[in-house]
């Protein structure tokens, strides 16, 4: 037969830290010889919560554990042969002790300085499987107040971006802009963008065929978007997109042929000083 002890938990306000310490290592609730402790339900507890959510708290807490307590109890009782579940308990156990060591061993022995020469072996390589999974562009968002001055001037600096054009744009977005992004040399999610603009978009692989130049315009704010390239969902990664993806690959690949010589040199040295013995068949 199961069973629940419930002792119940007295308010500590009044409590010296001294019998506060005692007290935590008091049982507050048996089920079958297992017990929960004052220490234990009082880390659930949040510094500022109030009485009444911490009553809920603590009762949801001693609820939960009671119950995979009784589970656990009832179903050691009902099952028969354990053995099976000791072997699958005891080969967990054995790859989280071999995985710990080997990401320790890879901390302190294992350096993931990858050369730029790797990395672009690489690409050249495997460069045409590296695919984006959303639009991407580059180019500049200028947003300035809708009652802009130079209108006429801002919008043919930004639809022709050349130096003197990004300069005039420089200059003038210090004292008008409400806010000016230049991703001229940086891939930028197309994704991103759109959180900037009021533009809804069904197809983007259509819209940036067809757009380089949008202006819009809302009752407060015109937006002056320039799009000088694009790429596509599925398109080929540029080498400066893929760069961090390649060193992850490569990272996992020599850290992979680490672990293997490891264990191929603990094996040979094993069998070297006679650890490993072999009996005859």
């Amino acid at each position: 037969m199961l069973g629940v002890v419930m002792i119940f938990l007295p308010c500590c306000n009044n409590h010296t830290s001294q019998s506060k310490s005692a007290d935590a290592d008091k049982p507050l609730v048996e089920v079958e010889g297992n017990y929960l402790y004052r220490y234990q339900i009082e880390q659930v507890i949040p510094p500022n919560a109030d009485k009444k959510d911490s009553v809920q708290l603590v009762n949801n807490f001693i609820r939960n554990w009671a119950t995979n307590v009784l589970l656990y109890e009832t179903a050691k009782q009902n099952i028969s042969d354990l053995s099976e579940i000791d072997k699958l308990v005891e080969e967990y156990r054995k790859s989280l002790i071999i995985h710990e060591y080997q990401q320790k061993l890879i901390q302190q022995k294992f350096s993931k300085d990858i050369s730029e020469e790797e990395t672009k072996a690489f690409y050249e390589k495997f460069g045409n499987q590296l695919l984006v999974n959303e639009p991407y562009v580059k180019g500049l968002l200028l947003v300035v107040p809708a009652n802009t001055p130079q209108l006429n001037e801002v919008r043919s600096w930004v639809q022709r971006p050349n130096i003197k054009s990004l300069e005039n744009i420089e200059k003038y977005s210090l004292k008008n802009a409400i806010s000016y992004d230049f991703f001229m040399n940086k891939w930028t999610p197309w994704s991103e963008v759109l959180k900037k603009i009021p533009l809804q978009v069904s197809n983007s692989a259509d819209f940036l065929s067809n757009n380089s130049f949008v202006e819009l315009s809302d009752s407060t704010q015109r937006y002056f978007l320039k799009i000088q390239e694009h790429l596509n969902h599925g398109d080929v990664k540029p080498y400066e997109l893929a760069k961090d993806e390649i060193n992850n690959i490569l990272i996992h690949k020599r850290e992979a042929e680490f672990i293997k010589q490891f264990e191929k040199d603990l094996y040979n040295n094993a069998v070297a000083k006679k650890k490993i013995i072999f009996y005859k068949k």
